[in-house]
């Protein structure tokens, strides 16, 4: 039975933002989602159990209790969700994960904030180009925040576009950030730029991303077996796409 487990009521959060981290192109969106937990030191505030999810249990480092591996981080006092993921959600599952955490906004007052990669190598150095879209009047907190629109025609796959697909059609409000982001390996680059020029100025927060550009590498080497495994299975991976080459 698909349901979101709050696990901490006595975290008060009043019309929240959620800034979603599911595996993707480049783990920009587990990657920016990760920091800002770690950051903000926010507390784990429910486990989500949607249908379709894998059946398995994660350990954390310091900690004795085992727990699922998709779950939501809080931060009161910044009126903030993260969602972090330890896994992919498979294509079968994306439009039940979606109807699950969708309605789930929808019901606790959450505004999301989805993150997605769009495959492109840079030269060393060069500045990965952000875009923000988004639906139900996120148009006005993206022009207020400086955040360019796409310079071309293209769609968001994978369980991030399940989402996106799910505000759509249910008239709801949604914003997603689109970077550029290596295709076959993490990319912390892309994640800081999606903090500090994107999340950050959205919600009008600073993000400190030195250390995220600092240990870039060693994030590199410890995150790149999810990597390998989200390049075997595109589908599965949260990825915009331009729309040329599905014509």
């Amino acid at each position: 039975m698909s349901r979101i487990d709050v696990r901490r009521e006595d975290v008060s959060l009043d019309e929240p933002t959620l800034v979603e981290g599911l595996p993707g192109i480049g783990l920009v969106g587990k990657l920016a989602a990760d920091h800002l937990a770690e950051t903000f030191e926010m507390v784990h505030y429910a486990n989500i159990h949607c249908e379709g999810l894998p059946p398995v249990a994660t350990y954390l480092d310091g900690e004795r209790d085992l727990s699922p591996p998709v779950r939501l981080y809080a931060d009161p006092d910044r009126d903030l969700l993260a969602l972090r993921s330890d896994v992919p959600v498979s294509p079968p599952a994306a439009l039940e994960f979606a109807d699950c955490l969708g309605s789930w906004n929808v019901d606790a007052e959450v505004t999301p904030i989805y993150l997605s990669g769009i495959g492109r190598e840079r030269d060393e150095g060069e500045e990965p180009s952000l875009y923000g879209v988004g639906t139900g009047g996120a148009a006005a907190a993206l022009d207020a925040a400086d955040i360019e629109p796409p310079g071309e025609s293209g769609l968001v796959s994978g369980p991030t576009g399940a989402l996106l697909n799910h505000a759509v059609r249910n008239g709801e409000p949604a914003t997603c950030l689109i970077v550029e982001a290596s295709q076959r390996f993490p990319d912390p680059e892309a994640a800081a730029r999606l903090l500090e020029d994107g999340i950050g100025p959205l919600l009008d927060l600073t993000v400190p991303v030195d250390e995220l550009r600092e240990r870039a590498e060693e994030i590199r080497r410890a995150k790149r077996r999810l990597a390998r495994q989200m390049q075997g299975a595109e589908e599965a991976s949260s990825q915009a796409r331009p729309l040329g080459m599905y014509q």
